[in-house]
């Protein structure tokens, strides 16, 4: 068993006699900030490759060899270059916890970092000292004193701050070479279930699809719906514009009486959580501009319709609430001929099939009730879409339990990942 030592951070405890606790300003040669590049900046064919800081974060896991996007080196003033081994870190986030997210550079090329990267150059192992700068200890160094805002930003100066745990360089490559071949089948693993979230997700759209667009009779005589879309439908079922059946809901909250505050996420309707009429002026303010809503009324995010939130425009409210007015609010006009749930299945249907894309006006292509109003509506009788309902609801129910489960894993799995990062690069764990 190998020497330890006190490490002198209490969130790290021991680590071994012959390795070093730093400040990262010091174990690196250079922290660089990059220059801004817009997404008008970026050209297919651009002439050289670079990485936005989103990117950082939505594009890459660990390390990578090539760049997602490129640019034109002429049009980056003080354009500045990352090339193998250098770590880049994302300077902006949206969470506390992912703020100063780092990927490391295993590439050939010189390539451009953009605006809020932060470019390490140094003489270590590369990969141990990604894993070592992403590993749980300085994570949290990196969100600490970060306060709860819309934007977190992170310096320079403050990762350069950061305590690091650095052993020897030889070992620094064991570990490293030892995580890299760990993590890939982790990273594989999740792969494989995150596949299979895939395709349970796309049954669950053709199981809705398949009961609104042809019931649950697989003898039923079928016509022509006259919508491209959709195709054919059972004979008996009505089809008639959305104007028909369905009113915009449209009741501002302007003595602000109604103070049970709602917000859209993920196509459901829930609490909105830190919304205080009484004790935040500006709250108070603010729901005076809500819409009053309450049970069977159906929520259509129309915003930004060329932003690709397939199967998450369309909600439900089943509660009595304010919720901005930013979003479409229709309701039927009479429940005895449409039930709720029914309504809310068949509109998540037209957002499967892109129903709404092309619709909306303007640059973000926002859409309103004049234009969907001519939108055809299968309709089915109140007897059938109550059949309908109670099938989806199940079938949908066991669908959501089982991606629930896999998303488990895949928590889990990412929670090993780290633990496992954790201990080899504090020397907690040796290779051997």
């Amino acid at each position: 068993m190998r020497k330890m030592k006190d490490s002198g951070l209490e969130w790290i405890g021991k680590i071994p006699d012959n390795w070093s606790n730093q400040r990262f300003k010091y174990v690196v040669n250079s922290l660089n900030k990059g220059n801004g590049i817009t997404k008008d900046e970026v050209f297919p064919n651009g002439n050289v490759e670079c990485v936005r800081y989103g990117e950082i974060y939505s594009k890459y896991n660990h390390s990578f060899q090539d760049c997602f996007s490129r640019t034109n080196k002429e049009v980056v003033s003080s354009p500045q270059y990352f090339s193998y081994g250098d770590i880049l870190f994302a300077g902006t986030g949206e969470l506390i916890e992912e703020i100063g997210k780092n990927i490391v550079y295993l590439g050939s090329n010189a390539c451009l970092a953009g605006g809020d990267i932060i470019v390490a150059k140094h003489s270590q192992n590369p990969s141990f000292l990604n894993y070592a700068m992403s590993s749980y200890y300085a994570q949290y160094q990196k969100s600490l004193g970060k306060a709860k805002l819309k934007v977190v930003h992170i310096t320079a100066s403050q990762i350069g701050n950061i305590r690091i745990i650095l052993p020897p360089l030889p070992e620094q490559k064991r570990i490293a070479d030892f995580l890299d071949g760990k993590c890939a089948d982790i990273d594989q693993i999740k792969a494989d279930i995150e596949k299979q979230i895939e395709i349970l997700t796309d049954y669950k759209k053709s199981v809705i699809t398949e009961a609104v667009t042809k019931g649950l009779d697989p003898k039923v005589k079928l016509k022509d719906s006259g919508i491209k879309w959709v195709g054919k439908i059972p004979e008996h079922w009505e089809c008639k514009p959305i104007g028909v059946f369905f009113n915009e809901v449209n009741k501002k909250n302007v003595n602000g009486l109604v103070t049970n505050p709602l917000k859209f996420t993920y196509g459901t309707i829930v609490a909105k959580q830190n919304f205080d009429a009484d004790s935040d002026e500006y709250v108070a303010k603010t729901i005076l501009n809500y819409n009053v809503v309450d049970f069977g009324t159906i929520m259509i995010n129309g915003l930004n319709l060329n932003y690709d939130l397939i199967s998450q425009r369309v909600g439900l409210v089943k509660e009595k609430g304010i919720i901005t007015s930013a979003y479409l609010a229709i309701k039927a006009k009479d429940f005895s001929k449409i039930n709720p749930f029914y309504a809310m299945y068949a509109f998540k249907f037209y957002d499967f099939c892109m129903a709404f894309h092309n619709m909306g006006e303007g640059v973000r292509k926002t859409l309103g009730f004049d234009e969907l109003r001519h939108v055809y509506f299968m309709l089915p009788s109140i007897k059938e879409q109550e059949q309908i309902v109670s099938y989806l609801d199940e079938k949908c129910s066991d669908i959501d339990a089982t991606i629930a489960e896999k998303k488990k894993q895949l928590e889990t799995l990412e929670d090993y990942k780290k633990s496992l990062i954790f201990e080899y690069v504090t020397g907690k764990k040796e290779v051997v």
